[in-house]
């Protein structure tokens, strides 16, 4: 990663620089570089090797690590891309990029045939976070969806409410906080998101602010989790891997999260994961049906790559079945492909399967909007830490701010 981080600084001081290296050929071979979070279990680096092999010497996939915080790894590749950079053949891009990069023109929308191949068997959430005033741009890779995971040794039958779940938690003798992300980043804006759309509700449609008086209810869940017995006293630092680390030392009844956690648990805390259960995600009455996030990676094809045949060809192979399977059972990444929820050997490992895929054909995609970055970041500094939360006049505040972020009033 130092390299890269070397590499791009230098790119980023040649002004004049037209792209920053660019992608080479080997004795006719093209070298493709990828570019994706380092992600822990191998599988994407494994990925990239089988599809060089199975190229028959067309091309030769390089993986270069980018950051495994989502708003830096955003913050490198647009960095590069802004500066044309052709050595961004395949880029590794949240599900919510799509808008933006599609918008500035830092990726290639994808040919009919190449395109009608992505959509073939693909699950339609996925698919949706992918498109873009109706083209594909990306080709989704894994999908993702958090679930309620919580220890049965503990609890017997959680509440099916996020209120209901704050009391449950805080009459525990032990091990009572419900773990979840509240730090000021990506994933406060997914938990504020889910909730709103739990209760009805959205936040920004067809690029204008749609913020309801459910942005006040899921506001008054949030901050009543944090300041309940329920709330870890770090919930304003937690990311996904601090939620993790803490229920598995045993700090945690509760915790909503991925389900990277369950081979993490299986592997590093056989004690915790003999007790693991799960269950949908919480809802925020009994009235709406509950909305869980939709994450996950899409492979995106760099507009200034010298290869872009190669470069489709390459990102089509590293979301095949073969390699979606492995990124699930290996790395917890739940798969984009509907026949894999449907494989026997898939289930044996990723018992809860049926749950992620119906999840993710309902759940909550985040507004889809060039102007993302800044909706994400209003968000986040609106309601993180979430025990500072402003109760009073709540959704006007926030609505204006998201009035400056569409309009590019400023950055957040």
């Amino acid at each position: 990663m130092r390299a890269a981080l070397l590499a791009l600084a230098a790119c980023l001081t040649a002004l004049a620089l037209a792209s920053c290296g660019g992608s080479g050929s080997n004795n006719g071979r093209a070298t493709l570089n990828l570019w994706v979070f380092n992600e822990p279990s191998g599988s994407f680096t494994d990925a990239a090797k089988r599809c060089s092999q199975a190229s028959g010497g067309k091309y030769e996939i390089k993986f270069n690590a980018l950051s495994n915080d989502a708003d830096q790894q955003r913050q490198s590749l647009v960095r590069r891309l802004a500066a044309k950079d052709s050595s961004i053949d395949i880029a590794g891009m949240d599900v919510v990029w799509t808008a933006e990069f599609a918008e500035a023109g830092w990726i290639k929308p994808w040919p009919a045939a190449e395109a009608a191949q992505v959509k073939q068997g693909t699950l339609a959430g996925p698919l949706k976070t992918a498109t873009y005033k109706g083209r594909l741009w990306a080709a989704p890779a894994n999908t993702n969806t958090q679930l309620l995971w919580y220890r049965k040794d503990l609890v017997s039958n959680p509440a099916n409410t996020w209120d209901g779940l704050i009391t449950q938690a805080s009459r525990l003798p032990k091990a009572n906080f419900i773990e979840i992300q509240g730090a000021q980043y990506e994933g406060v804006v997914v938990w504020f998101n889910s909730l709103v759309q739990s209760a009805g509700g959205t936040i920004v449609a067809n690029n204008k602010v749609t913020l309801g008086p459910q942005g006040l209810t899921a506001a008054r869940i949030m901050k009543r989790l944090a300041t309940s017995k329920a709330g870890d006293p770090s919930l304003s630092a937690t990311k996904e891997d601090q939620a993790r680390i803490a229920f598995e030392q045993g700090q945690a009844a509760f915790e909503v999260n991925y389900p990277f956690i369950y081979p993490s648990a299986k592997e590093g805390a056989p004690d915790i994961f003999k007790n693991l259960a799960w269950k949908p995600y919480p809802a925020v009455d009994n009235t709406h049906p509950a909305k869980a996030p939709i994450g996950g990676i899409n492979w995106g094809v760099g507009a200034y790559t010298k290869h872009p045949a190669q470069a489709f060809a390459a990102a089509a192979c590293l979301r095949n079945a073969e390699n979606q399977r492995e990124a699930a059972i290996k790395g917890g990444l739940p798969p984009t492909l509907a026949s894999l929820y449907d494989d026997g050997s898939l289930k044996k490992d990723y018992p809860f399967a049926d749950l992620i895929r119906k999840q993710v054909d309902t759940g909550a995609v985040r507004p889809q909007t060039p102007a993302y970055a800044d909706v994400s970041l209003a968000i986040a500094k609106s309601v993180s830490p979430p025990s500072n939360i402003n109760l009073d006049g709540f959704v006007d505040s926030l609505r204006g701010k998201l009035d400056d972020a569409l309009d590019s009033k400023g950055l957040f």
